[in-house]
């Protein structure tokens, strides 16, 4: 539950921080007709519903357990993490590649190219503060991972996401800014435009990624190694063991399943080998509780 409460913390930052950048652009694109500045406030609106789509993702990702649906619902977050990350390439990138190309073909000029420069620093700070909120939670799972090693090993796809979002959009911030202070110097709409195309290029390639890596957890896989690992040596030392032949876990979403195959020294009846496997499982979930579902099958082969 301290997880999914960091991630609702770090998705309502990212938000706030949207929607009133989004705000801001909006009212500078209209009045300045940058499509630089236009492409922005359309990933900050699109940005805003990602966040929304993420919140009812985890809300779903709570429904109980049912007959049809034994494990729970706790994949259904990685079907709105994908989700958003579909919509951050079609909204975001394309769009963005769209207006980018119409600016080539029909360059306009600036108007009130200050208020636009004004907007984009404020967007930096406000994306800045989320980016620092994201960061922050992040930094309470990744260990001593680096944050693209994290990335690659995470089970949260909100914060996935979150982060993503919030990358693509300090990094489209930073190309809008310079493509209207280009404009400004020279006097040429094509930076603007440029900029445009750049940022188009840029959500599309950091959607490609979260979706590659959404997609690993929408299919099926397993609990984080470092956790996995744990797991394993947790096992390792229990007297009620003598070896361990196999340990599978599967994510989904906040919680973790796990099936074990194992050796027991249990000599006596099959009672007390029950008894030892129930207090070894029983264990197991207080010293690890994202495990909420546990298998454990006595034998003496793989």
């Amino acid at each position: 539950m301290s997880g999914q409460a960091d991630s609702l913390r770090t998705i309502f930052l990212a938000l706030g921080a949207n929607f009133a950048i989004f705000v801001a652009k909006l009212g500078a694109a209209l009045a300045t007709g940058s499509g630089a500045m236009l492409a922005e406030a359309v990933h900050s609106l699109a940005d805003c519903g990602n966040q929304v789509l993420l919140l009812f993702g985890l809300r779903s990702a709570r429904a109980p357990a049912t007959a049809e649906h034994p494990l729970g619902h706790g994949k259904a977050i990685y079907f709105w993490s994908f989700l958003v990350a579909l919509l951050l390439f079609s909204v975001g990138g394309m769009f963005s590649i769209y207006e980018g190309l119409h600016k080539l073909r029909e360059p306009e000029p600036l108007r009130w190219p200050w208020l636009a420069v004004g907007v984009l620093a404020f967007g930096i700070a406000a994306e800045s503060f989320s980016m620092w909120g994201a960061l922050r939670e992040i930094g309470k799972v990744r260990a001593r991972r680096s944050l693209w090693r994290w990335f690659r090993d995470s089970r949260q796809s909100e914060l996935i996401v979150v982060f993503g979002e919030d990358l693509a959009a300090l990094l489209g911030l930073m190309l809008a800014l310079a493509a209207v202070l280009l404009t400004l110097a020279t006097g040429n709409p094509l930076f603007d435009a440029i900029g445009t195309l750049a940022i188009g290029a840029l959500l599309v390639v950091i959607a490609v990624f979260i979706a590659i890596e959404v997609k690993e957890l929408l299919i099926g896989q397993s609990a984080d190694p470092d956790l996995k690992a744990a797991i394993v040596h947790f096992l390792g030392q229990r007297a009620e063991i003598s070896r361990v032949f196999n340990v599978i876990t599967l994510q989904l979403g906040p919680d973790v399943m796990v099936a074990i195959k194992a050796e027991m020294n249990t000599t006596g009846s099959a009672l007390s080998l029950i008894d030892d496997i129930n207090a070894v499982e029983k264990d197991m979930k207080v010293r690890f509780p994202e495990i909420r579902w546990s298998f454990f099958e006595p034998d003496v082969a793989d």
